[in-house]
């Protein structure tokens, strides 16, 4: 069982002992945290409105409820959202004029473990410094809750996933028309969670034919949910049986888009964000950002359309930094996180839908051979799981040393640039993993070269 702290919020295994696991008293510990921290970080407002929504894994409710009754607690007004996903509460943080959200999901992980993820007022991730303070005051314990009449309103919103698509209906580079005149028959995994309920929603306004597949929001995955091609054999040969056109599967939260070719292979979840932003740019001149870990492909399409790409550190709050910084007009994450800053500053699966599936009507192609116009590049995912004994800053340090002649960056962990491949060795945020991401210009050549990274790691490791 595990509990992990970090600047992005706490996330961990339900049930166990306090302070090892998301038990009810580290959800309370950490909701009177962030709540604390939204006060002090408005004095001078008399009364404070936080925005929460859930998934649908099977403690949700449970934990939701004390999220929600603890802010209130502390004299906050909660707006619940209910079954959501995590773009949905970003845009209702905005929409609503709220002063902070609460997302309880634990996005990609197995249905045992569950999470907050913490927002603010305009909808974004906290950053580090933000962070780190919601933790500190959370292991102070320094909590100041209010007395009986000035306790918060909780009041339920319903179908604010509705108004979420209303939302990405309107936007400029969405072509509505073309989608519902190109007929496109999908087929969606939801996984039982709130994509089931969000994704048939949008394609329904888009006049797209949708076959559902684990549509139903009961919190019980079919399968690991995070979609990767390995988890993803029974949609594969679905949309081949129903001659559809493509395949879209989203994560518990929906903040990750993949898609599967009509003839059952994968579009691959790398390149999701390759394709959305192929479109953007050729519409609209800018550039682009993505983490160390995604990619080299979406360099290319943006210096095909002649903008300048940069990549950031992985996490969320890092990739929307970067591209603020740099005037992005599109970026995101490699696993399949599209963030256009034309709706806002958060992954999105229903932006990347109506952007992917207006690109595919335009091009009039078929999913396979529009991921096939772009720069074949294949990854190796894979991590090592950690134990109490292994010092990661020490396995990382000694792979920077052992390949110090080749492009190296430690901005997040150790990224080697080779001529024609790279690796990129990191500590999850998420995970007690070290993650190892390699990529080149064949699966095989990844594959190899993964395994001679895990390699040498295991030599380090057994020194």
């Amino acid at each position: 069982m595990t509990l992990i702290k970090s600047i992005s919020g706490i996330r961990g295994t339900i049930g166990g002992k306090i302070d090892n696991n998301l038990t009810p008293l580290d959800a309370v510990k950490f909701a009177a945290a962030y709540g604390t921290w939204l006060i002090k970080q408005n004095k001078s407002k008399k009364k404070l409105s936080v925005i929460i929504g859930r998934d649908a894994r099977i403690s949700g409710k449970m934990i939701s409820s004390l999220v929600s009754n603890t802010l209130t607690g502390l004299g906050i007004d909660v707006t619940d959202l209910g079954l959501s996903t995590t773009p949905t509460v970003e845009v209702a943080v905005t929409l609503e004029n709220a002063d902070g959200g609460i997302i309880i999901t634990a996005s990609h992980n197995p249905k045992q473990w569950n999470a907050l993820k913490l927002l603010n007022e305009k909808g974004e991730f906290l950053n580090a410094s933000e962070g780190e303070n919601i933790l500190e005051l959370a292991a102070s314990d320094d909590f100041d809750f209010a007395e009986v009449d000035d306790l918060g309103l909780y009041k339920k919103k319903k179908n604010y996933i509705g108004k979420h698509i209303n939302e990405v209906l309107k936007l400029d580079l969405v072509d509505v028309k073309a989608i519902k005149e190109a007929h496109f028959k999908v087929v969606v995994d939801g996984v039982n969670s709130t994509g089931g309920i969000a994704i048939p929603q949008l394609l329904k306004k888009l006049g797209v034919e949708c076959v559902e597949l684990y549509c139903d929001p009961n919190g019980e995955f079919p399968h690991n949910p995070e979609p990767l091609e390995k988890n993803l054999f029974e949609i594969s040969g679905l949309v081949v049986k129903e001659k559809a056109d493509l395949g879209i599967v989203v994560d518990p939260d929906v903040d990750r888009l993949a898609i599967v070719n009509e003839d059952g292979s994968m579009f691959g979840e790398e390149y999701t964000l390759v394709a959305c932003a192929d479109y953007v740019l050729a519409n609209t001149k800018g550039n682009t950002v993505s983490n160390l870990s995604s990619s080299r492909a979406l360099r290319d399409i943006t210096q095909k359309h002649n903008g300048s790409y940069e990549a950031s550190a992985v996490g969320e709050v890092n990739v929307v930094a970067l591209m603020k910084k740099n005037n992005a007009i599109i970026g995101g994450e490699g696993n399949g996180g599209i963030i256009y800053p034309a709706s806002h500053y958060g992954r999105d699966s229903l932006v990347g839908v109506a952007l992917f599936l207006t690109h595919l009507a335009k091009t009039k192609m078929t999913c396979k051979q529009l991921r096939d116009s772009y720069p074949a590049y294949f990854m190796s995912k894979n991590k090592i799981e950690l134990t109490p004994e292994l010092d990661v800053d020490l396995i990382l340090q000694k792979m920077a040393d052992k390949y110090k002649n080749e492009d190296i960056s430690t901005i997040d962990g150790v990224k080697i640039d080779f001529e024609k491949e790279w690796v990129h060795l990191r500590k999850s945020n998420t995970e007690p993993i070290i993650r190892i991401y390699t990529e080149s210009a064949t699966q095989n050549t990844a594959d190899q070269l993964a395994e001679r990274i895990m390699s040498e790691i295991s030599e380090i490791t057994n020194q």
